[in-house]
């Protein structure tokens, strides 16, 4: 396992975007199929953009009636460490514990939590999950940012981490919500519709990654029943928006150029000529219609989280 769309990682099923990111087959873990010195500032990104939507689904979390006190926090495929030190900081008391088989991310989550004096209560740990699960020790709250597809077997690792929760713990799924949306349909050169028929693009390789993961489960995608079937009781589904208008900041700008970089180089086979073209000038910083320079790129994102509590 290894997800780093979710937490610098991007989006779930809109991790369609974030799929063509950075995993595939045999990437988990490995640490050596892609350069982190530039995946990892590019993930860190990616999460810092979109701390809000985070922080505030994991303010939802700690004020449920039935939220129990949070003394352990296990954040399942942390990616760079941008969600792990915002759950240090929204539950004040809890040591919280960044999963990840990437040793460079678990680098870069140590040299954050340094910076942001957390590291007295956030730590480390290189595991390759499910198979690692037993030796992460319990929680009262798991965090699984958009992780669980990484693993063949969703619900039986599901029903792994509803193990390791005390009694009245949370797990936290992040699954689910809307493709990210930069541009506008209509690009006013190309066929309309670019996004849309990459996140077509996106999501077969989405499917094409799942099924040949180990131990590869088709499972129907409806998280509150897998929840269910992990023996743990349902406690409601809420979607997180990122909204960040145009015209966009530095940061943000940089942050979408970045990212569609990537997503030409890893779906350009599965796009047509003419859509490759199209990808061409909106990636070249000296065309006025390019993303570097047109006045209407935009940020718009929705992520899903479900919980599930253990009686």
């Amino acid at each position: 396992m290894s997800s780093h769309a979710g937490h610098g990682h991007h989006d779930s099923h809109s991790d369609r975007d974030a799929h063509v990111h950075t995993h595939g087959p045999g990437a988990a873990g490995a640490g050596t199929e892609f350069d982190w010195n530039v995946m990892g500032p590019m993930l860190e990104q990616e999460a810092e953009l979109n701390s809000g939507p985070y922080e505030e689904a994991a303010r939802w979390i700690a004020a449920l009636p039935t939220a129990p006190e949070v003394r352990r926090v296990l954040d399942i495929g942390s990616g760079p460490g941008v969600v792990t030190c915002l759950l240090a900081e929204v539950f004040p008391e809890a040591e919280v514990v960044a999963v990840d088989p990437t040793p460079a991310l678990l680098e870069r989550t140590e040299d954050r939590a340094r910076r942001l004096g957390l590291s007295g209560r956030v730590r480390t740990v290189e595991a390759e999950l499910p198979q690692d699960a037993d030796r992460l020790g319990e929680a009262d709250l798991v965090w699984a940012g958009n992780s669980l597809h990484h693993m063949g077997d969703q619900r039986a690792a599901l029903t792994r981490f509803a193990g390791l929760l005390r009694p009245g713990g949370t797990v936290a799924l992040l699954e689910g919500g809307l493709p990210t949306r930069r541009l506008p349909r209509d690009l006013g050169f190309g066929r309309p519709g670019l996004e849309a028929r990459m996140d077509a693009a996106s999501a077969a390789r989405f499917d094409r990654m799942r099924t040949e993961l180990p131990d590869a489960r088709r499972e129907t995608e409806d998280w509150r029943a897998l929840i269910e079937a992990a023996g743990l009781t349902p406690q409601g589904t809420r979607t997180f928006l990122l909204d960040l208008p145009a015209p966009l900041s530095g940061p943000a700008r940089d942050h979408v150029v970045t990212r569609m970089t990537r997503e030409a180089e890893v779906l350009g086979e599965l796009l047509d000529a003419e859509d490759r073209a199209v990808l061409d000038r909106l990636l070249d910083p000296e065309d006025p219609a390019g993303l570097h320079r047109r006045p209407d790129v935009h940020l718009l994102s929705a992520r899903t989280v479900h919980l599930g509590r253990r009686d």
